[in-house]
């Protein structure tokens, strides 16, 4: 079992060198609240634990050089996240860099028991290539609800078979190292604020379009989960109260009229109505559609595509119109697999939420595509164990 820091001081240093690299000990002084000799003590503590090692000598800054000091290279962590349609799997070492990322297909209606096996399998295969000897800790994320303090899913409308299954016991257990799990979003805004687009924002939401819709909010730096858990689930808002039926057993939520599988639902009605020989082409090719399909149909100009693109981006911004007026956030991004739509759907998005929310939240608001695309769920999940890992225990 990987060492735990005594203290806040301790945690507080091994999170500064996770998210700043390597640093000498004046550095982390210029950082901390704590006397030179405080700071000398509580370094000499984390050296004896094994978490941090001392590393070359550091830029003199008058006198004697210190050594830097960085987290033990031998760190390593396990980022699963789990989709719809498919895993990626991940290693990172202790700053959170992405060493080796596989991705699978893999239906997540297939049961709790069958993503696993898939998901233990591509992490062994990651560790065979040399990249770990061994796990000291892993994050996982799934697309629904989790009660967050056991990693349980609870009734999540598109897993069956999922609701109240033991996952942090399970994969624990299996790869004998601590496990947090959290929905996939929720990892995909952590994700973003590590390493990507929301580095610099204290409050900002971030928008998953993908087989479903889900939104990670972080507030004051914090993901904010909830009484439950269940913050954030905005594809379960009603956007027409006579609209179609949900997998979550209601009408007219948002992600029933716009998500990936409703996209891909009305490019094939589009296609057999003969409303769009471009997508009935494709179709007859495949035998069925996808997203990408209506992207591609879209970039080579059929306005069928393109009007199913904008109509979908509308919904999603009256639905992110309504968050920024109440939360008031200082970034809004926008991750999944939809937005290989691109900037059609995100102007879309950004007309509805400029047009429809007050001048006051939307006068400095910029709405942007994520950065970090497929390792967004994979270093958020790596960022949720670590900050777990480095706090006292």
């Amino acid at each position: 079992m990987t060492a735990r820091p005594a203290n806040a001081h301790q945690a507080r240093l091994l999170r500064l060198l996770r998210d700043g690299g390597p640093s000498s000990r004046a550095q982390l002084g210029d950082l901390v609240e704590l006397s030179r000799s405080k700071l000398a003590v509580e370094v000499e503590r984390l050296l004896e634990t094994g978490l941090v090692v001392a590393d070359g000598l550091a830029a003199s800054r008058g006198g004697r050089r210190s050594h830097t000091i960085r987290l033990a290279p031998r760190l390593r962590f396990l980022g699963i996240d789990i989709g719809a349609t498919s895993i990626d799997v991940a290693v990172t070492n202790a700053e959170l860099e992405v060493l080796g990322h596989l991705n699978h297909p893999m239906d997540v209606r297939d049961g709790p028991v069958a993503v696993f096996e898939q998901a233990l399998s591509m992490a062994a295969k990651l560790r065979a290539t040399g990249l770990a000897e061994g796990f000291d800790g892993a994050g996982v994320g799934v697309p629904g609800p989790v009660r967050f303090p056991e990693g349980v899913p609870v009734a999540p409308p598109i897993m069956p078979g999922w609701d109240g299954f033991p996952v942090r016991e399970a994969l624990s257990q299996e790869l004998g190292c601590p496990v947090l799990v959290d929905n996939d979003v929720n990892l995909m805004a952590m994700g973003e604020q590590h390493a990507g687009v929301a580095r610099s924002v204290g409050d900002f939401l971030c928008v998953k379009i993908g087989t479903g819709i889900g939104c990670g909010i972080v507030v004051g730096g914090q993901v904010h989960r909830g009484t439950t858990g269940s913050a954030g689930d905005i594809g379960h808002i009603q956007v027409d109260p006579s609209g179609r039926p949900c997998a979550c057993g209601n009408k007219g939520c948002l992600e029933a009229h716009f998500s990936g599988s409703a996209l891909a639902r009305d490019a094939e009605d589009a296609a057999r109505s003969g409303r769009s020989p471009g997508l009935a082409d494709r179709l007859a090719a495949a035998g069925r559609l996808t997203a990408a399909d209506v992207a591609a149909a879209a970039a080579a100009g059929d306005t069928v595509s393109l009007e199913l693109i904008r109509a979908g981006g509308d919904r999603v911004g009256q639905v992110i119109a309504g968050l920024v007026s109440f939360f008031n956030p200082g970034l809004v991004v926008i991750g999944g697999g939809v937005t290989g739509l691109g900037h059609t759907l995100l102007a879309s998005i950004r007309t509805q939420v400029y047009r429809q929310s007050l001048p006051l939240a939307t006068g400095n608001l910029p709405i942007v595509l994520g950065e970090l695309g497929p390792i967004a769920g994979v270093t958020g999940a790596a960022r949720l164990i670590s900050d777990h890992l480095f706090s006292p225990a």
